[in-house]
């Protein structure tokens, strides 16, 4: 008995470990799922919300991008409060403050009341969302860590066709008769959960205190971009009062001084919120040129494309959110599988998706020119724009890193996060002021024809800037082919993009 006892005991206690370490994956994706899906969730619920709160379309451009914004601008900040004061906290906190905005989101009375409340949702995004990668790598290794990085992705990869596809099921079903509302309530009850559970099944952590605020560029950094973004997205429908402008050109002299007091802190050996000398490895400046030109294109389409569907293509939201299915499909799909592509070719897949994505958008401008429903051109311009996605986006990030040192890859990754949500956002007020400036022009009995050529005009305008993006993609290409080179001095010293995707 005693012999039998004392060989299952020590079998049963490690397999009672790892049921409860997948359980806390479990609790981690979900939090991850509830803050991506809320990036995309709200964009078919716009028409809705515009209507019942009679929010202009800078309003609504702030409800989409107001979230972006202030995630983006806090990520590295959550990312350094869990390492002061200890992951699992700052988690559980994020968690609360997400669950307990989400609710003020559901029940604003008015269309500002809900672009503050998504600001801040965004902001509790960034302390929530930084802990969970952090507590996969310190709790998974081995095949486990694999495993649970390969849940992790696919997390991301179907958030974005989750939020759209639910958002348009949730405002089609009008839940007790609340409209858009309930997009935002459906975060409560797994909220709820992750408060009652991750006390219980995330372990404790110490906090390490190796990374410090960087309190002085924090306070630099929100205001330039706040200055840049908002007269952006107001100056439209105010006809550009000399304020904006005003605005504008201060969001730039502040951003210049947060450039210089960054480098100054870095020059002192201090922590700074981005530290810019990351840019100086081999092709990291082009990345990031790159980059911006992907997430310009990728969020000024999802903005106009949502809103024409619904106002111009008088589709249902749910009828919206299932168009993006197949585009969302094959995103995910090339974005998991371009490592199974040659390997000689991972150099071109960047420049080569923003070509796809390029022709793409100029399939969808045909498709809608003159009033035009769609039809097979549209679907084929919306698959296509998937692919092209999936092929650069992936790549681009880990080609961005090649040549970074191993020293400085958390540095380099935070940058190239940060710059990834402005892209986004930045893609929002441009082609948002674009598309919304051209309906403006809609005059009786011509709203079908005039609405087709705003989303065909900003489309093209799109194709534009996806194609500027391939030369840069291109020069990057050469910047990580001389990386596989081997160098005469020292071959094994040299990564391969090959390998550090792997």
């Amino acid at each position: 008995m005693t012999t039998a006892g004392s060989a299952t005991q020590p079998t049963a206690a490690p397999a009672a470990e790892s049921d409860r370490r997948w359980m806390m994956l479990v609790l981690l994706l979900l939090g991850q799922f509830m803050g991506l899906v809320d990036v995309f969730i709200v964009n078919v619920a716009m028409p809705s919300i515009g209507t019942e709160l009679h929010a202009s379309g800078a309003s609504l451009q702030l409800v989409v991008g107001g979230y972006t914004v202030a995630y983006a601008m806090l990520l590295i900040t959550g990312a350094r409060l869990g390492d002061l004061y200890g992951r699992r906290r700052m988690y559980l906190l994020g968690v609360v403050a997400f669950t307990l905005t989400s609710v003020g989101c559901a029940f604003a009375p008015d269309a500002a009341t809900l672009v503050v409340f998504r600001f801040a949702q965004g902001a509790s995004a960034a302390v929530m969302v930084p802990q969970i990668m952090s507590v996969i790598q310190m709790q998974f290794q081995g095949p486990a860590r694999a495993k649970a990085l390969s849940a992790y992705g696919a997390v991301l990869s179907t958030g974005a066709v989750a939020g759209l596809v639910l958002g348009g099921v949730i405002v089609n079903a009008d839940l007790f008769g609340a409209s858009w509302r309930p997009v935002f309530l459906v975060n409560v009850p797994i909220g709820l959960v992750l408060i009652a559970l991750v006390p219980r099944l995330l372990p404790k952590d110490a906090p390490t205190g190796r990374r410090k605020l960087d309190l002085q560029g924090l306070a630099l950094a929100v205001p330039a971009v706040f200055l840049l973004v908002l007269p952006a997205v107001l100056g439209r429908e105010l006809d550009w009062p000399a304020w904006t402008f005003v605005c504008m050109a201060a969001g730039v002299v502040l951003a210049a001084v947060f450039v210089r007091v960054e480098r100054g802190i870095a020059a002192r050996g201090g922590d700074p919120l981005l530290n810019l000398a990351v840019l100086r490895a081999p092709g990291m400046s082009i990345a990031m040129i790159t980059v911006v030109c992907v997430q310009l294109t990728y969020g000024g389409f999802l903005f106009v494309f949502t809103l024409h569907l619904q106002q111009g293509l008088a589709e249902t939201a749910l009828r919206a959110g299932l168009t993006y299915l197949p585009m969302s499909i094959t995103f995910g799909l090339a974005g998991f599988y371009w490592r199974k592509l040659p390997a000689r070719i991972h150099h071109l897949l960047a420049p080569g998706g923003l070509a796809v994505s390029a022709l793409s958008y100029g399939l969808v401008a045909i498709a809608m020119q003159d009033g035009g429903s769609g039809g097979a051109l549209m679907w084929i311009g919306t698959i296509l724009n998937g692919v092209g996605m999936g092929l650069s986006v992936s790549p681009l990030l880990t080609q961005a890193l090649v040549n970074v040192p191993m020293d400085k890859a958390a540095d380099a990754s935070g940058l190239l996060t940060t710059i990834v949500q402005l892209g986004q956002v930045g893609g929002i007020a441009v082609y948002g002021a674009l598309y919304l400036t051209l309906v403006d022009r809609t005059g009786d009995g011509v709203r079908a024809h005039v609405l087709g050529t705003a989303m065909s005009t900003s489309a093209v305008w799109i194709l534009v800037v996806a194609a500027l993006g391939v030369v840069p993609g291109l020069l990057l290409s050469r910047v990580v082919l001389r990386a596989r080179r081997p160098a005469p001095a020292a071959p094994a010293a040299v990564p391969s993009p090959t390998a550090a995707s792997d």
